[in-house]
């Protein structure tokens, strides 16, 4: 199972989620409490190893910004909404993670082969419907986003079956302050419910 920390903006937290297992670590640069510059993020992106992917978190973005964040962060993977890559040029070797939003058109069209599904707002732990995106889950690598927790996450990998999960705020202290103890609990969870499943 995949797993991505998002919103990280703090060097400890960035150790914590390697050493938790964490395949990947989103960098927010969009308005929010979590949200970082390019230097920023290149700077705190210096700590990571090839093996853990880094991904620049978007929505629609203006092409001044994508570019300033692709030059100076270098990003591995662009995470934005599906309908902003109709205008970014994206180098061929940064990999695209469309952004599908609960209740969008796209939810009925053509799935990507990758993407990433939450609720219309990012970030705020809002849960989607785990059985519509059950359906959704079938049709692509979707790593589901939105509202889950170390609790929950179990549950909602049993009922959705997702290539991978995304976590932002429930593993937090407070807005925007990532805990290592709830990181590495959440990873935990999604290991634990891996073997499981492989028994």
């Amino acid at each position: 199972m995949f797993i991505k920390i998002c919103g990280l903006r703090h060097a400890a937290s960035i150790e914590a989620a390697i050493k938790a297992g964490a395949d990947a670590l989103g960098f927010v640069f969009t308005e929010s409490i979590r949200q970082v510059t390019a230097r920023q993020a290149a700077l705190l992106a210096s700590r990571i190893p090839e093996r853990v992917l880094r991904v620049a978190v978007m929505r629609n973005p203006d092409i001044e910004l994508w570019r300033e964040v692709e030059l100076i962060f270098c990003p591995d993977v662009v995470q934005t909404d599906a309908a902003d890559f109709s205008y970014l040029e994206v180098p061929a070797d940064t990999t695209r993670w469309p952004v599908i939003r609960e209740g969008s058109v796209a939810d009925q069209t053509a799935i990507p082969d990758t993407f990433v599904y939450e609720g219309k707002a990012s970030g705020q732990g809002e849960a989607v419907d785990w059985q519509v995106a059950a359906g959704l889950a079938q049709k692509g690598k979707m790593i589901l986003a939105g509202g889950l927790t170390p609790e929950n996450v179990a549950e909602a990998i049993v009922t959705v079956a997702p290539f991978g999960v995304d976590v932002s705020s429930a593993v937090e202290s407070s807005p925007g302050i990532k805990d290592p103890e709830l990181i590495a609990r959440f990873i935990a969870a999604v290991r634990a419910t891996e073997q499981g499943a492989a028994n």
